[in-house]
């Protein structure tokens, strides 16, 4: 199954040798200021999952209010209309229009959350926190793609995946410190998300506009319809199944773990928030180890893919033998955070710069991505209802969509490790 394409260099600065493996301390710069996309997102899931319940409370919400609020926020619509529309507007102007504005409507999307006294006011800013990171995520992650030298570009990808576990924890840890005062904990949380956007946003000033974007803009453009063909095609399918079906699960982790920990009875307040900060350390270690180990081989990714996809699907299959306690939450969570981290996001991030043109890049991953929050934000209404009957339908469907996942990525993955985005543009045109 061959696909692909490619990308490097953004400013003098960042210019590098296509084959090089050596990382400026731009580029590094460059990959924590995009990173930080990925930091805001994640930590604005799970702000939000960490404070559900007492949302729930306060405002009076029902279960299928919960569902939509879920459903159209960060984690899932929201995000995904964002995306859509980011990832192509990002191939048609630039990156850096994208990323220069979008941080300030995700500063006041949580402001909105900190002070929402009704069930509109929290609903507007958790939508439009939903809009800016996705509109954010697709054009940060093609401008990281696009500036990293071949041998490094799994390198700087799996960082930006780091900064999308760290955001959880710095957000949960502080949830935690904060746990006695309830919501109003929950509101000094998305108090500082406002701040750490704000920072964001003022550092990014100073960066570049994609080189490679800048080259390809100055000749024709391929329209959309491109993607629908041949080798983009594959990739499209390949890239939007891996995705679609992993971020079902990640996703229900990330805002429902502290839900149905409390609900089910597993732990209260505190108990639920530790318990998610667990989850996310492992996904911390292991990508630490992914950073060396994504550019080394294709045979390396397949392998990392294939073990990461069986711990996955443990994970989930663990509920389904054994009963909702805490040991074995505890398993869940570890598994699932080393099993994700290799065979999840964090290679689907790689392989969405890889495999598309870059007039094309921002608009596929776009697409792929808005399909699967599309698709989480769907699956997301109906969580809380399921929940309520046990863990055992929510476990059952999530390891089946684990089994899809795993199985296409490891079965079809394409053959881009460390080459040049030019390479495999010419590989792609051939095949």
């Amino acid at each position: 199954m061959s696909m692909g394409t490619g990308s490097a260099g953004t400013g003098r600065e960042a210019a590098v040798d296509a084959a090089d493996s050596t990382v400026t301390r731009t580029q590094w710069r460059w990959t924590v200021l995009a990173g930080m996309a990925s930091f805001l997102d994640a930590g604005s899931i799970v702000a939000l999952g960490s404070g559900l319940a007492l949302f729930q409370s306060s405002l009076g919400l029902s279960d299928g209010a919960l569902g939509v609020l879920a459903a159209i926020g960060p984690n899932a619509i929201g995000c995904a209309i964002g995306a859509f529309i980011g990832g192509r507007l990002g191939d048609r102007l630039g990156r850096k229009r994208i990323y220069k504005y979008d941080l300030l409507v995700y500063a006041l999307g949580v402001l909105c959350v900190a002070f929402s006294g009704s069930a509109p006011m929290l609903f507007a800013g958790v939508f439009v926190i939903g809009l800016a990171v996705g509109a954010d995520i697709p054009t940060s992650l093609a401008l990281v793609g696009e500036f990293s030298p071949a041998r490094a570009r799994g390198k700087l990808l799996a960082l930006t995946h780091i900064a999308w576990s760290l955001g959880p924890v710095v957000v949960l840890l502080l949830a935690l410190a904060l746990s006695s005062l309830d919501l109003l904990g929950i509101r000094i949380v998305f108090g500082m998300l406002f701040a750490v956007a704000l920072l964001t946003w003022a550092l990014r000033r100073g960066m570049s506009e994609s080189a490679r974007w800048r080259s390809a803009s100055a000749g024709p453009r391929p329209r959309v319809r491109a993607l629908f063909r041949g080798a983009n095609l594959r990739a499209f399918v390949w890239t939007a199944t891996i995705y679609l079906f992993g971020n079902l699960a990640a996703g229900t982790a990330g805002i429902f773990n502290p839900y149905m920990i409390k609900t089910l009875h597993a732990g209260g307040q505190a108990a639920s928030i530790g318990f998610s900060i667990a989850g996310y350390l492992p996904g911390i270690v292991a990508g630490l180890l992914l950073m060396r180990l994504a550019d080394r081989s294709h045979r390396t990714r397949k392998w990392m893919w294939g073990l990461g996809g069986l711990a996955q699907v443990l994970a989930y299959a663990a509920f389904l033998v054994f009963p909702f306690t805490v040991p074995v939450v505890i398993a869940n969570i570890v598994l699932f955070g080393l099993g994700g981290t290799f065979a999840g996001e964090t290679l689907y991030r790689i392989f969405s710069q890889e495999l598309f043109p870059t007039m094309l890049r921002g608009t596929a991953q776009g697409m792929t991505f808005a399909l699967g929050r599309v698709c989480l934000g769907v699956w997301s209404l109906f969580v809380p209802a399921l929940t309520s009957a046990g863990i055992g339908p929510v476990a059952m469907l999530l390891t089946l969509f684990l089994v899809v996942s795993g199985f296409v990525g490891f079965a079809f993955m394409p053959n881009t490790t460390g080459k040049p985005l030019e390479q495999i543009e010419e590989e792609r045109r051939m095949s």
